[in-house]
């Protein structure tokens, strides 16, 4: 019979820790969503700012200056966002998994 409790409660320990673990999943998905809505929209305006500037540039070389200027911009805060996302990424699998491993604990 301790058989069975012990299993009983080594699965509901268990299921909490999968339900806690997918909250936790949910969540961080939204979060790295909306941070990629955000880095969208900025990247969207920064295109549309850079455009008017050429289109209203007086020379090639100022055309030239002004796509220089997007060209690293982009790269530095897409390499940016790259770096923000992966470790937004990295926390939600660190922070998934602390329920099901103290499930795992609890059970032994």
């Amino acid at each position: 019979m301790n058989d069975y409790q012990d299993f009983t409660k080594f699965s509901q320990i268990g299921a909490e820790g999968f339900v806690k673990a997918f909250g936790d999943w949910n969540k961080g998905l939204q979060a790295i969503a909306a941070e990629m809505t955000d880095y969208s929209k900025r990247a969207f305006e920064d295109s549309t700012s850079t455009f008017q500037q050429l289109a209203s540039a007086k020379s090639i070389e100022q055309a030239f200056e002004i796509q220089q200027s997007y060209a690293k911009r982009s790269y530095d805060e897409y390499m940016h966002q790259l770096s923000k996302i992966g470790g937004m990424y990295s926390n939600m699998a660190k922070d998934a998994y602390k329920p099901v491993e103290k499930a795992f604990q609890a059970g032994r």
